[in-house]
């Protein structure tokens, strides 16, 4: 491993473990009280003592987190070929498709109470509908953006619009994708603690509301702190995808040097 790649790899872990210095020094410093901004020791200490509470709230969201995600995946994959293979579908549903993610999705908790209850259902179905817009979009994008001279030689060719869809469209929109699910996943855990915290009684959206109640400030930043693992995690699972599925789309390259 040379010294370039060396230093790619720690430059996460450096900035990450700055911050948490910077963030404690900030705390011992301006003597905030614990209430108000703990200091990380004090969070690291009351994920400690929380750790059992932590691990279940946390695999509950995860459980919502995963399940919206993949419900996402698919129906948006759906939508966005069937979307952008016709310019006619395209132009009608895309209007529909903004002004819908244009509404607040803590609006949509209450209803979703309302209909199933409190529970896992609106968590997964919130964590659906956030993630869901992004994916629709890019995969809708790639197919719509192919080149008129490519699609007119691959006709003359006698190519049929499926086989264009299938061998050149659907290939070409792989790079949206990708790119789309790692906007997703971390949306996905927002729309999951969101309704966690409205209309549940499990995941880390209650634990954090349950916490912040009773003024256990040090765990309600623990229950965030978690969550943000958790995203980078599943980001780091959609970005490995990628690179797997989608190398040929990328060039290394530095627009700084």
């Amino acid at each position: 491993m040379n010294r370039e790649k060396l230093i790619l790899r720690l430059m996460p872990w450096a900035v990450t473990i700055g911050l948490f210095v910077i963030w404690e020094l900030a705390c011992l410093v301006t003597g905030v009280a614990e209430f108000v901004l703990p200091a990380p020791t004090s969070v690291w200490a009351a994920t400690v003592k929380f750790a059992p509470q932590i691990l279940h709230h946390s695999l509950q969201t995860l459980y919502t987190t995963t399940a919206g995600f993949v419900l996402a995946v698919v129906g948006g994959m759906l939508l966005g070929v069937f979307i952008g293979a016709s310019k006619l579908v395209y132009t009608g549903l895309y209007p529909v498709l903004v002004g819908f993610n244009s509404i607040p999705k803590v609006a949509i908790v209450p209803v979703l109470v309302i209909w199933f209850g409190i529970g896992t259902i609106p968590a997964i179905i919130t964590a659906f509908v956030i993630s869901f817009f992004p994916i629709v979009v890019n995969v809708a994008t790639g197919l719509a953006t192919i080149e008129p001279e490519l699609r007119d030689v691959l006709r003359c060719l006698g190519a049929t619009r499926t086989e264009i869809l299938f061998k050149i469209g659907i290939p070409r929109a792989m790079p949206y994708l990708f790119a789309s699910l790692k906007i997703a996943i971390t949306l996905a855990f927002v729309g999951s603690v969101i309704a966690e915290t409205v209309a549940s009684n499990e995941g880390i959206g209650y634990l954090m509301l349950s916490a912040s109640s009773s003024y256990n400030v040090p765990l309600v930043f623990a229950g965030l702190v978690v969550v943000g693992i958790m995203g980078v995690l599943m980001y780091a699972v959609a970005a490995a995808f990628e690179r797997r599925m989608t190398g040929w789309a990328f060039r290394g390259s530095d627009l700084m040097t």
